[in-house]
């Protein structure tokens, strides 16, 4: 099964290593699915819900927070050298599939490495992908990632 939805990769670009806030091309695994019985736009910090639920106004009051909301899909990576093991492998760097604010601009690169997506479109496609699903990172023809 493959899908397609609109989503934001990282505004440093693509890259493979630690510390980089690169989006890792390749291809990877989902290596654990987190949020499953969480509220929509449930805000995340270090996969563990924080208890708030995003606003508008939450939005305001931390403006330089890096949001991560509603479900997480944990990627690894299935390439040792490029994106597995050392300082360039994808789990380490915590690099996931997340929620983001309704008032994100997809489209374009805007992450710290991680692909967001729309909630409800994180919602639908975590409800049907299972733990080791393939996702692979791929540069699109307009020269930005793709997934």
């Amino acid at each position: 099964m493959s899908r397609s939805y609109p989503i934001s990769t990282a505004a440093n670009g693509v890259g493979q290593v630690s510390g980089s806030y690169c989006t890792p091309l390749g291809s990877h695994r989902i290596r654990a699915k987190i949020g499953a019985s969480q509220a929509p736009n449930t805000v995340f910090v270090r996969r563990r819900p924080t208890g708030e639920i995003y606003t508008a106004e939450l939005g305001r009051l931390h403006p330089k927070r890096d949001w991560i909301l509603t479900r997480i899909l944990w990627l690894s990576g299935n390439e040792i050298g490029f994106n597995r093991l050392g300082a360039c492998d994808t789990m380490r760097r915590y690099i996931y599939i997340h929620g983001t604010p309704d008032s994100t601009t997809l489209k374009q690169p805007g992450s710290k490495g991680c692909i967001r997506m729309r909630n409800d479109d994180l919602i639908g496609l975590f409800d049907i992908v299972p733990v080791l699903t393939e996702v692979s990172i791929v540069m699109s023809g307009a020269g930005s990632p793709t997934r």
